[in-house]
């Protein structure tokens, strides 16, 4: 069940704030100028998004689905850009850590809760709770592995990114490279790796389709 995943996927990002110290806050991550309190603020919101999202349910036909939904989310060159690099200098940190564990607790019990097959709204779209906590998987997934650059960490587990390197696969609608194992798969096809002159061979002329989301 995706609810299963998303447990897994907000506990390894609440494991991985568990420890910081107070300069680990300000450490870089793969999301460009977030550093690691700017990104955890941005996963806080994109939790909050999720709780209204899985209150507000439909009759509307779904107009996206795990894969459809990230054809709005294309890189831009700007993952620095946005409220979050912000509002999150305001936050003190134990207490944007304690926001944030509070409302994934929550995030994954409505999950836990819902009927995966009710349609939901979020972002102007109308999507299925599977569907929805796929993309949360995704989201908590990529954000994880941007924010262990600079720490001590083993990163998402494998459940998690096999789930995203599938979704990724189906984005592409064609298989990843098989010489890359899955975090690499997730790194390399979101553009936080670049592609190596044999990645392109072995992708051929879908290299050009590639970073598949921001």
């Amino acid at each position: 069940m995706t609810s299963d995943l998303l447990a897994d996927a907000y506990a390894g990002t609440s494991r991985a704030t568990d420890r910081l110290t107070p300069a680990d806050w300000e450490r870089p991550t793969r999301a460009a100028a977030w550093p690691v309190r700017a990104l955890l603020h941005h996963q806080l919101m994109d939790a909050q998004r999720a709780l209204v999202a899985l209150a507000c349910t439909t009759d509307a036909t779904p107009d996206v689905d795990r894969e459809t939904y990230w054809a709005g989310f294309l890189p831009d060159g700007d993952a620095g850009a946005g409220p979050s690099a912000r509002v999150s200098a305001a936050y003190d940190p134990a207490d944007l850590r304690a926001q944030w564990t509070a409302t994934a607790a929550a995030v994954v019990r409505a999950s836990e809760v819902a009927d995966p097959t009710t349609r939901v709204e979020t972002q102007g779209h109308v999507i299925t709770v599977d569907d929805l906590v796929s993309t949360l998987v995704v989201e908590a997934t990529v954000h994880h592995l941007d924010l262990v650059l600079d720490l001590d960490d083993p990163g998402p587990s494998a459940a998690c990114l096999a789930h995203t390197r599938a979704v990724l696969e189906g984005i592409l609608g064609a298989p990843l490279p098989s010489s890359w194992d899955d975090a690499t798969a997730v790194l390399r096809s979101t553009g936080r790796e670049a592609l190596t002159d044999a990645d392109r061979a072995a992708l051929g002329v879908r290299a050009g389709r590639l970073p598949l989301l921001g």
